[in-house]
């Protein structure tokens, strides 16, 4: 599985429950520029980043990216 689109995948997800891009990595832990750099794919995410994300969507890393894999 290519995981090239999990930025775009982090920032539909993120704007599905209406929160901004700051508010979202604020509330995570999350250098919001690392977010940015992310979700426009120009940066790769780390594993500790994963799991901070995915903790804001009430999931596991697995959970996430399990979802990511069937909807995207």
């Amino acid at each position: 599985m290519q995981y090239k689109n999990l930025g775009n995948y982090i920032r539909k997800k993120r704007e599905k429950i209406n929160i901004s891009l700051n508010e979202f990595a604020i509330a995570n832990d999350i250098d919001p520029a690392i977010l940015s750099r992310i979700e426009t794919l120009k940066q790769n995410i780390k594993l500790n980043v994963l799991e901070k994300i995915a903790k804001g969507f009430n999931q596991t890393p697995a959970e996430f990216l399990t979802e990511f894999e069937k909807n995207f």
